[in-house]
């Protein structure tokens, strides 16, 4: 799917004061940014993941060469939180052409479909409880409504987790036919409609093309992971 002339909805971070020329940047990474995942990403991306789902369910949503896949042929549909270089939360999506989740969706990518199927959504450990996921999720859904031809989002999640994505503004679809091992899930969805917000910042920079800085305000630290 193409991406050419999308255009997301965070504004990069003004300039800094002019400071004196005898005070030097002691790095040149970024306190934070968002940018589209790679295959390079790959391993990190499975740790935090590992880590962050076999001690809940037992299983890995995806393998580490799912994540290659997905990330090889649809890095686009990717979102790395990153804070100075490191990879601390991540979403990683691909196109579905039905109505509901099939055991297919899993592992398949269909470039013509208008559904986004969310895969994972997971923050490392060390930076949990501070309103990262919530705010990351909103980034991404933002994000979706610059791409043309996307008119929904869907996942499955365990049960426990409707709430969480319930205040991210999914509704249930009902019961998945997807299950794995012993495990069963809710399927739920999230619209996606006009590029209204795309229009309001007209001044934001491209994605994927280029990183996106986040600077974080009062109102996003206070949401819970």
């Amino acid at each position: 799917m193409s991406v050419v002339g999308a255009q997301p909805f965070i504004k990069p971070m003004q300039p800094s004061p002019s400071v004196s020329p005898g005070i030097q940047r002691r790095h040149t990474l970024p306190a934070s940014e968002v940018r589209p995942l790679n295959t390079q990403d790959a391993i990190s991306v499975f740790e935090i993941e590992r880590e962050a789902f076999i001690s809940v369910s037992g299983e890995c949503p995806l393998h580490l060469d799912e994540v290659r896949h997905f990330l090889t042929l649809c890095p686009e549909l990717s979102m790395g939180w990153f804070e100075e270089g490191r990879l601390v939360a991540f979403i990683i999506g691909s196109l579905w052409d039905q109505d509901r989740l099939t055991t297919e969706a899993l592992t398949l990518h269909k470039p013509c479909g208008s559904t986004v199927h969310i895969h994972i959504l997971a923050v490392h450990r060390t930076f949990r409880q501070q309103g990262k996921g919530p705010i990351l999720m909103w980034r991404y859904l933002q994000y979706l409504r610059c791409l043309p031809n996307v008119r929904r989002a869907v996942l499955m999640c365990e049960d426990f987790l409707i709430p969480f994505y319930r205040k991210s503004g999914f509704k249930v679809l009902g019961r998945c036919a997807i299950t794995v091992a012993n495990l069963t899930f809710t399927e739920m969805w999230y619209p996606i409609s006009g590029h209204a917000y795309m229009r309001r910042n007209s001044e934001a920079i491209r994605f994927p093309q280029h990183p996106l800085t986040l600077p974080l305000t009062k109102t996003d630290e206070h949401v819970d992971v």
